[in-house]
């Protein structure tokens, strides 16, 4: 009996066979309609890594980060998501430095991080290293001192008696109402107020040269201003667009990616013991929501609201942590890692105040770069939703996950055990195997993963 533990890569060639052998249920995640988005060639395979510019550092700046990038790299980031660099509105703050979503001037950068020039630096030193990256915008509302306020102050939302309030949000997942009180609504029924901010986004393209951007909660803003702005971005230059959303049609036009939220709620519920692997296989033979063929998702299992609202990793997922990451990076998708994931980072780093992650030996790092060189060495872990790519494997036990990711010759298997206790399952040649708790095989073919 081959006992399959938790390691990633080459060491298990010999289920190879086995696996290849026998036929899987086949199983695509279902499409509607193909995008006509062009991806940039360096997305297809890319992964991602979101950057928490406050938080990282005792100083906060762009230049203290920009020590991290060769480390970065080795680990096998592709694309820098760097959180909003705008400066922050004063009136109604939260904390003592307030949100990075409530923009004082979308033209400027925040002092707190250092000036224009520096972030210029930032982003040609990462594209000499071989990074790309895309800039955090808030386009839904501003802070209540942005310059637009008296520049433009027809552009706002406002109530019946004509005044400004803050912005009332609703949450997707359960439909919790609240309101915003540090930020206020832009009225994107007005052709002027759409014009200012796609130019406002095109500034950055030309000024610092960024590759593009992550757009904060997209799906409140009309999916055609979208379709709109990226037109016209891609006439400065091709683009990556990110949306907070899973909204599909965002994807038909607009949108190279959004978040695969399912996903990241169900690992949540595995990791507790309240969904199993058949779950698991339901999210992908029944999803909630059919994507474009070619559109990507973004796949994760922390991000800075996740951390600061919801909790650590170690709080989210327990032992299951590494687990749960190993899906995200070989499940359809691009995986993501969050500011201080390599770390073992188990504080929530606040919102609205100076938290520094506290760096230590990187335990977790050696384990990303593996995942992540998976994603550049396989074909097969495209990041694009393909029909026929995903093949779930038929396993008699509800805690044994298994799929394989198949693209021309390359091929990726993978093997999850979804709980805490060893556990004897059947292969589709009829003999037995054991996993560890929350163990995993990884399988790739040709076997082109470095050691």
């Amino acid at each position: 009996m081959i006992r399959i533990g938790r390691r990633i890569g080459v060491g298990f060639m010999g289920l190879l066979t086995i696996v290849m052998a026998q036929p899987a249920q086949a199983t695509l995640p279902p499409t509607d309609g193909v995008t006509a988005v062009h991806h940039p060639a360096w997305s297809t395979h890319a992964t991602i890594y979101e950057v928490n510019v406050r938080q990282y550092t005792p100083q906060g700046t762009f230049r203290a980060f920009e020590r991290h990038l060769p480390r970065l790299r080795r680990m096998g980031v592709d694309i820098l998501w760097i959180m909003p660099i705008n400066p922050i509105s004063h009136l109604q703050r939260k904390g003592t430095l307030g949100s990075p979503y409530a923009v004082s001037d979308y033209l400027a950068v925040n002092p707190e991080f250092g000036t224009l020039d520096d972030f210029r630096h930032l982003v040609a030193t990462a594209h000499r290293l071989g990074f790309r990256v895309i800039l955090d915008w808030v386009a839904n509302h501003t802070g209540w001192d942005n310059v637009w306020v008296t520049r433009h102050p027809d552009w706002y939302l406002r109530n019946a008696a004509g005044d400004l309030e803050g912005y009332h949000y609703t949450d997707l997942s359960d439909h919790h109402q609240e309101v915003w009180a540090d930020v206020i609504g832009l009225d994107y029924r007005r052709a002027d107020v759409r014009a200012g901010m796609i130019a406002a986004m095109q500034y950055w393209l030309k000024a610092a040269d960024i590759d593009g951007f992550r757009c904060d909660v997209a799906w409140t803003l009309p999916v055609d201003f979208w379709d709109q702005a990226r037109a016209e971005l891609d006439k400065v230059k091709p683009v990556f667009l990110l949306a907070e959303a899973d909204t599909p049609e965002m994807q038909t036009r607009a949108f190279d990616m959004t978040y695969d939220w399912a996903l990241y709620h169900l690992m949540i519920k595995i990791a507790r013991g309240q969904a199993n692997a058949r779950d698991l296989a339901a999210l992908y033979t029944a999803p909630p929501r059919r994507y474009p063929a070619g559109a990507m998702r973004m796949t994760f299992t922390s991000d800075h609201d996740e951390n600061a609202w919801n909790g650590t990793d170690q709080e989210l997922y327990g032992p299951a942590a590494d687990a749960m990451a190993v899906l995200a990076a070989t499940l359809p998708g691009m995986p993501l890692v969050y500011s201080g994931q390599e770390d073992a980072n188990a504080k929530r780093l606040k919102f609205f105040d100076r938290d520094p992650i506290a760096w230590g030996k990187f335990p977790r790092a050696s384990f990303y770069r593996r995942l992540l060189a998976l994603k550049h060495a396989h074909p097969a872990l495209t990041n694009t939703m393909a029909p026929g790519n995903l093949r779930l494997i038929t396993t008699d036990n509800a805690h044994v996950f298994a799929f394989t990711r198949d693209l021309g010759r390359d091929h990726v298997r993978v093997v999850v055990n979804l709980s805490a206790e060893s556990t004897r399952f059947i292969w589709p040649d009829g003999k037995a195997r054991l996993l560890t708790g929350w163990g995993w095989a990884i399988v790739p073919w040709p076997p082109t993963l470095p050691r």
